[in-house]
């Protein structure tokens, strides 16, 4: 598979049932980084601040995921499983049906953020 050359091209290339969850994720994440750019790496969009992907998403088969760094999933879990979520080390996984909160997205990505002190 050749890695997508930016975010849109990721987008488009998404399962469709995903691409407007992805689009939204994309907007939110863009809004709260405002001076983050934008990179694909290990061919996932993400958002970069001095050399540190604070956040990062991806479409699968059957779920996307929003990543962040470590400390902000833990900081987080109680929330994450109040909404019905499931969380890893690093992600969140969610559908369009049971989407990911936006007032969660900013507050993971806030606390990545805070983690890597950019």
């Amino acid at each position: 598979m050749t890695p997508p050359a930016d975010h849109a091209a990721y987008i488009a290339a998404a399962p469709e049932a995903f691409r407007p969850s992805l689009e939204r994720l994309r907007g939110l994440l863009a809004r709260v980084l405002p001076d983050a750019e934008e990179i694909v790496a290990y061919t996932m969009p993400g958002f970069t601040i001095g050399g540190t992907v604070v956040a990062s998403y991806a479409a699968f088969s059957k779920q996307c995921g929003l990543y962040v760094l470590p400390g902000a999933i833990a900081d987080h879990a109680d929330e994450i499983t109040a909404a019905g979520l499931k969380a890893t080390k690093t992600g969140v996984t969610f559908t369009p049906r049971k989407p990911i909160p936006d007032d969660l997205v900013e507050r993971l990505v806030r606390a990545s953020r805070a983690e890597a002190g950019v």
